[in-house]
């Protein structure tokens, strides 16, 4: 599965598991809702570190609890 795909599906299943909307994902991180949906729409490659952080800052979890996941692990082993 390429990352895009991971990164807006961990979105979409945090986002269910805390009972939020997009938009409201959107304003508790001061992201844009435009950007958010580009990140999981897909049109955004590489959404940067600090937009990452602030969606994370959103859903009230760290960085590392977003990233800790079978999936994220699949993509740091095709890097090695």
């Amino acid at each position: 599965m390429e990352e895009q795909k991971i990164l807006a599906k961990r979105i979409e299943f945090l986002c269910k598991e805390k009972n939020l909307s997009y938009y409201e994902l959107s304003y508790k991180a001061a992201v844009p809702l435009t950007t958010l949906m580009h990140i999981m729409d897909g049109s955004t490659k590489n959404p940067g570190l600090f937009t990452i952080s602030k969606i994370c800052g959103g859903l009230r979890i760290s960085l590392k609890d977003f990233f800790d996941t079978q999936e994220f692990e699949g993509i740091e082993e095709g890097l090695e």
